[in-house]
């Protein structure tokens, strides 16, 4: 019996009106009379995972949701507890949220914005989802962000790299893990400089969405800071499945470098496309030709396989770190699941540890006291080492990896290696940056 079934008989056998013949939306109901929406009862509490089950970032919603599972688990004082005991707050004990057992409910976002609102409306709604996490688009992560905002619930982004999530659409009830553009473009470009030079040319693919825009605007600015010229942006559809006729242009184009603003399954097929062209093996300018992809994952790297030697770019996390944290992480994930886990899964998991502990030490699943347990939290023990989630505006300050496919991997699982790990003070910026600007946080809405 899935969770979904599970949670939507409890909320018609609790929510049917006598006498009206309708059912009125969980926070709008009687029982949530504490003043928040969605308050839980005694005995459970639920929990949204929206992740795109099927589109372009399917493979990441795949393992976000593998490892939203292993955390409730945990949660719920189930397998060896994984990071629950490495995390340097330790209010967790195994017992649930608050002593109630946690229950989940999915949706499949499809990696598009309005059915990405319409199964998280439905998780609040008709499911009594508490707190909605997921999703492996920014695009996503926008619209869903913002509706949480309206509904009154929390909002723990799932994998979203745009600078607009915690930029110009940041909320209040809004939280996010992930790095960001501006991270990678402030980690790559120092280490490009170095292996590429500072006369270089670049040609930017650009997936046309938020996410590609912040991503190109990023890594632009961070290589042009150093000497780098940019000849060329162009944008490409996340329907795209072909690039060809967007990769044919660029050997005349005057450029030597080639940035793949791309994702998932996009940057699995553009980049195929690209070695298919012949792109890594010619020469431009006197210069042999590269190839950048400033958002890493293990899952697009096994997609594109071969084709990943010796390409830099940036990730979040990476399952070969050696702290605690991520050693605890990599054996619970491996144990349950046969393999190591993406940097997505990693993200999604924490997110979910975060919000359990930040009830926990609120006393309260009341979103505003939620929001404040969270801000300006410093904690350790989740990977990447210390972190701050910043209160200005809800973003996670952590060291950046910079990577690049390896050239003999030992395994399938073995694909990138961590060429440096970027200290957090050379990606921390102030709140109004210019790459962050026309956004307010606003202030917590707890709904009902």
């Amino acid at each position: 019996m899935s969770k979904s079934n599970f949670s939507r008989r409890g909320v018609l056998k609790t929510g049917a009106i006598a006498g009206a013949g309708l059912t009125l939306p969980t926070y709008l109901r009687a029982e949530s009379h504490a003043g928040f929406t969605n308050a839980p009862g005694d005995s459970e509490v639920i929990l949204g995972f929206n992740v795109p089950q099927t589109g372009p970032y399917a493979d990441e919603g795949a393992d976000e949701l593998r490892a939203y599972e292993l955390a409730v688990e945990h949660l719920n004082g189930g397998g060896d507890g994984g990071m629950l005991n490495t995390f340097s707050s330790k209010v967790l004990d195994g017992t649930g949220i608050l002593g109630r057992e946690v229950k989940y409910v999915t949706g499949d976002t499809q990696t598009k914005s309005d059915a990405a609102r319409a199964s998280a409306r439905s998780m609040i709604e008709k499911d009594g989802a508490i707190m909605i996490t997921g999703g492996s688009s920014s695009g996503v992560a926008v619209a869903v962000q913002a509706l949480c905002q309206e509904a009154g619930v929390i909002f723990m982004a799932g994998l979203t790299h745009s600078n607009d999530t915690t930029g110009k659409d940041k909320r209040a009830n809004g939280f996010r893990h992930f790095f960001n553009s501006y991270m990678s473009g402030a980690a790559l470009a120092p280490v490009l400089a170095s292996n590429y030079g500072t006369d270089r040319k670049a040609y930017h693919l650009t997936a046309d969405y938020n996410w590609g825009y912040t991503t190109e605007e990023a890594v632009r600015s961070s290589t042009e800071a150093l000497g780098w010229e940019t000849v060329n942006a162009v944008k490409t559809p996340l329907t795209q499945t072909d690039f060809s006729s967007y990769i044919a242009p660029v050997l005349n184009s005057g450029a030597d470098v080639l940035v793949l603003n791309h994702y998932g399954g996009n940057m699995v097929n553009s980049l195929t496309n690209a070695v298919q062209f012949g792109l890594r093996d010619a020469m431009a300018n006197g210069k042999n030709f590269e190839i950048v992809v400033p958002l890493y994952s293990r899952l697009m790297a096994k997609g594109a396989g071969a084709n990943v030697k010796g390409i830099f770019g940036s990730t979040n996390w990476h399952w070969s770190l050696q702290d605690e944290g991520s050693k605890a992480f990599v054996q619970s994930f491996g144990t349950k699941y046969g393999f190591p886990p993406s940097q997505a899964a990693h993200t999604c998991y924490v997110q979910t540890l975060l919000y359990a502990d930040a009830v926990t030490r609120a006393g309260s699943f009341n979103p505003c006291a939620v929001a404040e347990a969270l801000e300006d939290y410093e904690f350790d023990g989740l990977g990447n080492g210390k972190t701050l989630y910043r209160g200005a505006d809800h973003q996670c300050f952590k060291d950046v990896l910079v990577v690049k496919g390896k050239e003999n991997p030992e395994n399938e699982f073995d694909l990138l290696e961590i060429v440096e790990v970027t200290p957090v003070d050379q990606v921390t910026y102030e709140p109004d940056h210019p790459q962050f600007q026309g956004g307010a946080l606003g202030t917590c809405n707890p709904g009902a």
